[in-house]
């Protein structure tokens, strides 16, 4: 059998916060990674646009397809784009162990839906709880430095594949980078899987 699609996601990203919200709909196998969009950013020279001349028109647009969605009104955490070290080592621990989608939809709605700010550890640890998962346990492994190099390495890993932002889904060795593009990768997965030859 094939390895699953894989959705590359960092919480601070309102686009992956709407692509999280459709995935489980549209594509219910992929297999979800959490990677630090700040550690991207440096590997490719890249920014954020959040930081730039267009923030204003992207923040309008997130709004825009939030409604189009059918999801609550968008509120803005202050800061954004804001420093989401602590809550992606907090989703790669919950990834190992198997609470990941849970932890990474809950504290996408804190701060999408809440406007929560996750560079503090108080939303973070309460995204953890509505996840399953013991906040103790979580705190002590923000600290861990296997978690931290795990991060770190997927970072790496993803960068290594071609990944350049998130959301990004890899369907075997083809990448569809953005929020838009989720449509089109479900139905292209959604052919390739009913051929009679896929295995």
């Amino acid at each position: 059998m094939s390895a699953p699609p894989v959705f590359y996601f960092d919480l601070g990203s309102p686009y992956a916060y709407l692509a999280a919200e459709r995935l489980g709909r549209l594509i219910p196998s992929a297999s979800w990674q959490p990677i630090l969009l700040g550690g991207l950013f440096k590997l490719t020279g890249r920014s954020s646009w959040g930081t730039g001349p267009g923030r204003v028109d992207g923040m309008a647009e997130v709004e825009r397809r939030a409604a189009a969605y059918g999801l609550p009104p968008v509120r803005w955490p202050d800061p954004w784009p804001g420093n989401m070290l602590t809550a992606m080592r907090a989703a790669t621990f919950a990834a190992r162990q198997g609470r990941g989608v849970a932890f990474a939809l809950a504290a996408f709605r804190r701060a999408f839906a809440s406007g929560e700010d996750l560079g503090r550890p108080e939303p973070v640890l309460g995204a953890a709880a509505d996840a399953g998962l013991d906040p103790a346990r979580v705190r002590t492994a923000i600290a861990d430095q296997a978690v931290k190099d795990a991060l770190r390495q997927a970072t790496a890993d993803a960068h290594a594949r071609g990944v350049t932002g998130v959301p990004t889904l890899r369907a075997g060795d083809r990448l569809h980078w953005g929020d838009d593009r989720l449509d089109a990768a479900a139905r292209s997965l959604a052919a390739l899987t009913a051929w009679p030859g896929y295995s």
